[in-house]
């Protein structure tokens, strides 16, 4: 035991700007999401999971193709943030599980759909959604009957 905390002490000693960096950034990203997951789940149309994706992505036909692959390429980036900031909040203070389900939403890969469905139906992750929703005067989301 006491060599572990020696190795923490010199740890700590040699690298004390970075743990002052990873400080900061931990309580950045616990503020920020907060403020920004309930938000984001607020605004999300209760019928988001009812609609086939493909009908959303023809809806965004009429845009133009540098727009279109610019916004695609932008949302991934930042879902994909999301997703490890949401990993890193599983041990550090943050909405772990719902930001990353907040990001997998954001992403685009194969499965996507099942995923999110599957998140969202274990009860406690649905319940904070809800919950979260109720707060922004928003109705409960919609899931597909499995």
């Amino acid at each position: 035991m006491a060599e572990w905390l020696e190795m923490v002490r010199e740890f700590a000693g040699s690298n004390g700007r970075l743990l002052w960096i990873g400080g900061i950034s931990s309580g950045v990203m616990f503020l920020g999401t907060l403020i920004v997951v309930p938000l984001l789940l607020t605004w999300m149309p209760a019928d988001y999971f009812l609609k086939d994706p493909q009908q959303r992505e023809e809806d965004r036909v009429g845009r133009h193709p540098v727009v279109r692959i610019t916004v695609r390429v932008l949302k991934n980036l930042v879902g994909a943030v999301f997703v490890v900031c949401g990993i890193a909040m599983l041990v550090l203070p943050g909405q772990g599980i719902l930001t990353i389900l907040l990001g997998v939403v954001l992403l685009d890969f194969p499965g996507k759909r099942r995923l999110e469905v599957a998140l969202l139906r274990v009860k406690s992750v649905h319940r904070a959604v809800d919950w979260l929703r109720r707060k922004g005067n928003r109705e409960p989301l919609e899931l597909p009957s499995p």
